[in-house]
């Protein structure tokens, strides 16, 4: 099937104020609807892990290891977009739980690289079709057009996102 193509709106228009301060309507807006969206697809993955024995922050780091997107704690970090504290407290709980190894690596000492046990790759190898569910569910009722379309137009907010992050001013405390 061919990638739709959305037309480039931008050049033909201008930009356009969707929200105002004086008309402005949290419950209204586009942020507080994602934000509903996740909050719903969480719970429904919660449930689903649960029945494992694993919460939604525990599951991540366990796909990520699996999917060899994160091997240290550091990538974990970056990955889960958390502070490496957090990381490290929840590494502890997987590895209490007899899901997560850490290794020191051979090469550099300082290194610790993370590996799953049997039981973490058997609860990693259940965690792809329980998300799929979850999407698959909030999606039900959608033609394989409107994902399509759905997902380029929150790929393209996302851009924009991006791109207002990267040309926003550095904070003070980052000129010094």
């Amino acid at each position: 099937m061919a990638a739709i193509v959305l037309p480039d709106l931008k050049a033909a228009m201008p930009d356009i104020d969707f929200y105002t301060a004086d008309n402005y309507d949290p419950s209204q807006s586009l942020g507080f609807t994602l934000r509903q969206i996740v909050v719903s697809m969480t719970r429904a993955i919660d449930q689903r892990m649960a029945e494992h024995g694993i919460t939604d922050a525990q599951w991540k780091p366990l796909l990520h290891i699996s999917m060899g997107r994160a091997s240290t704690a550091a990538e974990l970090a970056r990955e889960g977009c958390i502070d490496t504290g957090a990381i490290t407290r929840l590494l502890d709980r997987l590895e209490a739980k007899g899901l997560v190894l850490r290794v020191r690596s051979t090469e550099d000492r300082r290194v610790v690289k993370l590996e799953l046990t049997p039981e973490g790759e058997r609860l990693a190898a259940l965690i792809p079709r329980a998300l799929c569910e979850v999407i698959n569910g909030h999606l039900a009722g959608f033609s394989r057009e409107e994902h399509d379309v759905l997902r380029a137009l929150l790929l393209r907010m996302l851009e924009n996102g991006q791109r207002m992050n990267a040309n926003a001013p550095r904070g003070e405390e980052e000129d010094a």
